[in-house]
Order: structure tokens, then sequence, then C-alpha cells
């Protein structure tokens, strides 16, 4: 069984260890691939459990990687969860994996700032504890807050409004006329959602047309193609995806849905991940969700969008993604970009804050949970005493 404890059971009198900060994937990794190398590793978690971000997705969730390459060090997921796993089981799959490796897990305890001290760094936590360690490991996730765009008029608005965060599943949006702001994986999955829950319309508000792929093509999946192709050339890689799309996907121009002009790695690139989809063309081609242009506004009750008209919705769901976070955390350690992401992740550490790592922040392509699983060993090797 893992060592899972309150704040109140943290032996304060440690061997300064090394703090994890946060208890989902990336950080039970982390945690795992230390302790195998004979590191002590704290992971500390604000929330009652692990995996709490999992938690609260939505329920019709899975996994657009496969199973076998979505396990974290130490331990593979069962057979039995299918190829694509669902958002249960992957907690189900994270609750054992913090068992098997019997981690060292701290629940209820939430870090608000992290300070240098000498070559070792002290967390400041729930109660005013100080915790010290002689390394920290930041993974308080990717989608930490929830981003709402401050629209023009949105005070005014009568209507229902969540970010994507809030949403569950579609029951109590039956019969009901919604939009969803932002075609981005979650927006282009909830919209499909609501459609198949019976809501009454949806339409679907596109600022940049996306890239969307088939998450598996004759057995083939999207994932493999992409750890195959993102060390090759940005051009060569932007011609291929070109031509495999125009095959695999239906020009859904008519629709409103036109293909993108720029190429999909260039798009990769800048941060933007193609819609694997799950739904989302045939029920465009339907006319079951109806793409339109992006909100502006919100005037009279209405939604205002880019292309000047006005449309009244029952509910807005705005699955316009989230922020790091960072900035109460590590924001006066000068290791964040101007869009408050880590200079640097994984195994590497920055140049002025040596002994701080940071895991998740990145949207790679390849795969998140395989990325993570990449990072935790990489973080490892550079925490562990040297052998020989």
């Amino acid at each position: 069984m893992p060592d899972h404890r309150a704040m109140d059971g943290l032996d304060l009198t440690n061997d300064r260890p090394v703090y994890v900060i946060g208890a989902g994937p990336g950080g039970l990794a982390v945690a795992a691939a230390l302790k195998e190398r004979g590191v002590r590793a704290v992971v500390l978690e604000k929330s009652a459990s692990v995996g709490a971000s999992w938690r609260g997705h939505y329920d019709r969730l899975r996994l657009h990687t496969t199973r076998r390459l979505s396990a974290l060090p130490g331990l593979t997921m069962p057979r039995k969860f299918g190829r694509w796993v669902s958002r249960d089981n992957v907690i189900r799959y994270l609750e054992k994996y913090a068992e098997v490796h019997e981690l060292e897990l701290v629940t209820g305890v939430e870090v608000s700032r992290i300070e240098p001290a000498g070559t070792d760094w002290v967390l400041h936590a729930s109660g005013g504890r100080r915790l010290t360690g002689r390394a920290v490991v930041v993974a308080t996730g990717y989608n930490h807050t929830p981003r709402v765009p401050n629209w023009p008029g949105l005070d005014a608005y009568g209507g229902e409004l969540l970010h994507a965060s809030a949403y569950r599943g579609p029951a109590p949006y039956a019969g009901k006329d919604v939009l969803v702001v932002g075609v981005g994986n979650t927006g282009a999955e909830i919209a499909v959602d609501l459609v198949e829950g019976g809501a009454a319309r949806v339409r679907l508000a596109v600022r940049t047309v996306p890239h969307i792929v088939r998450r598996s093509t004759a057995g083939w999946p999207a994932q493999r193609t992409a750890i195959l192709v993102r060390r090759l050339p940005v051009r060569l890689v932007d011609r291929a995806a070109r031509l495999m799309c125009r095959v695999a996907v239906p020009d859904l121009t008519a629709h409103g849905l036109p293909r993108p002009d720029t190429g999909l790695y260039s798009r990769v690139r800048q941060g933007a991940i193609p819609v694997q989809d799950v739904g989302l063309i045939a029920a465009v081609r339907a006319g079951r969700v109806e793409p339109v242009a992006a909100v502006e506004s919100f005037e009279d009750g209405k939604a205002v969008l880019a292309d000047g008209s006005r449309i009244a919705v029952d509910t807005v769901i705005a699955a316009t993604g989230y922020r790091r976070g960072l900035e109460p955390l590590v924001g006066h350690l000068g290791v964040l970009d101007a869009r408050g992401r880590p200079v640097v992740h994984g195994g590497r550490t920055p140049r002025d804050a040596p002994g701080l790592y940071f895991t998740g922040f990145t949207n790679p392509i390849s795969g998140m949970l395989r990325e993570l699983a990449r990072d935790a060993e990489k973080i490892a090797r550079a925490l562990a005493p040297r052998r020989g």
C-alpha cells in the first residue's frame, strides 16, 4: 500500500527529500522513478486523492493515445482497459500506480511558493508549514487554471455560461440550444457529446480552423505516426500530412469548416495540437454540429460573432483552454517565459535555479502520458546518485 498521509502526518524532520508537487500522472511517475533509484521522493497533493484533474474531466473522455503507449514507468495498463482508455480507468490506473510503487504521498497540502535556500529549496505550504528539500519537481499540470476570455458584454449575458472544465455530460442540456466556443479536442468532443445526448441545437465557434486527423487509420494510430515524424523537417511533415489528410478526411468547406491553409506540423510547433476525430466529422457532415464564426462579444443577451451575426443560445460552454497558473509558485524565480510556461522541462533545470524541475507543461503531439513517462526517467537520472 502507498504511504498515504495527511499533512499532520508529514515528518518535518526529514532527510531533505525531493519534493514533487502534484499527484497527477507526471508527479507519480517522477516519484516512482526516483524511488527506483534509491532517492526519497515525497509527493505533495492539495486535493484528497491522486489524479484530481482527471476526476474532473467529462464522462465521455477517453485517451486519444493507445493503452500501450500511455503507461507510466514500472506498471503496464491492463488489457481489459481496451485500446482507448476511459477516464475512469485512467483514475483506477493512477490509484493502482501509487499503491504498487508504495509512493510517499501526502494529501491535503498546497504549496504556495518555492524559494531557494543555499543549495536547498524551501516550500511554503498549507498551515504556515515550511518544508526543506534538496530538489523540487513541479508537476501541477498543463490544465491547471481554466481560462475564459473577457468578452465585452459578458456580464449582461442572461444565459448559462460554463468553462469546459465544469462540463460532465449532456443530460443537463437536453433540448437546449448550446454554443461551444473553441474547436480543440475538448470543444470538438463536447460538441459531439451534446448532439448525441439530445441537445436541440449545437453550434461550434471557430476562430482558427483546426487540422483534423483520424485517431486511427486501418488500425494504425495517429500517435505512432506522430512519434515517427516529430524529429523530421517541418516542411516535409507538413507536405506529407496535407496529402494524408486529403485522403483520410473529407472536405468540410461546404459545412463551414474549410481545410486549414497552414501546415499541420507548423501549427504543432506553435502549440496547436490537431483534433482527433471521435465523431466530429460525421456530426458536421450531418449538420448536427454547426460551425460558426468566433465569438467577439455579447450584446442584448446574444453572442456577437466575428462575421457580424448575432445568435441567441441557452448555454455557452467555453472550451477556451487553461493557464498553467505557475506565477504565484515560481514566477519570482525567472524560470517562466512570457506565456507563463517553464523555460525548461524534463531532465533539465534552469541555469539560475539548479534543483528545480518541471514536467507536464508541454502538449506534445506524441502523447502527454508517453512524454511524462520519458520526463520522469530523465529527472530521476539527473537526481540519482552517480554510480561507479
